[in-house]
């Protein structure tokens, strides 16, 4: 007994038919995941870089703000912790953020924290739809000019 296969214009047996369809769609979901780990691995990256920039800029913005009644009264420079809270928190609320930690370390310095979310472009096809990043400041208070002699 012989199986008699179909063949169709060209040679090829109808059986084979819809397999190149199949590997197609196979490199294609392979590729768009690539792509999405290259796209937003490199959006992650750069998101928590903005989020420690961020952080750094508010506790600068906090630093600066010494007490004025401390420093000609007493001349001694320390920062003033409720203006620096509200210098710090304005500087994040200018730029648009909301989702922020900000706290005095003493009476010398102020350490911001910043969290950001990002969505994805391309990871959102497999669900990840955002990401989170966080980035954290310290500013310490320096006052006076050191430096070696001329």
């Amino acid at each position: 007994m012989r199986i008699a296969r179909r063949v169709v214009p060209g040679g090829q047996a109808a059986a084979d038919r819809g397999a190149l369809s199949l590997m197609i769609v196979i490199l294609f979901v392979a590729l768009t995941a690539l792509a999405g780990i290259v796209v937003d691995g490199g959006a992650k990256l750069a998101a928590d870089e903005k989020a420690v920039a961020l952080a750094q800029e508010a506790a600068r913005a906090g630093a600066t703000t010494i007490s004025a009644s401390s420093a000609y009264g007493k001349g001694s420079f320390v920062v003033d912790q409720q203006q620096a809270l509200a210098a710090a928190r304005g500087y994040l609320v200018s730029a648009g953020y909301r989702d922020y930690r900000v706290a005095a370390i003493g009476n010398r310095a102020i350490r911001v924290q910043v969290t950001i979310s990002e969505p994805t472009l391309f990871l959102s096809v497999i669900g990840i739809g955002s990401f989170t990043c966080t980035g954290t400041a310290t500013a310490s208070l320096v006052t006076g000019v050191t430096g070696g002699t001329s």
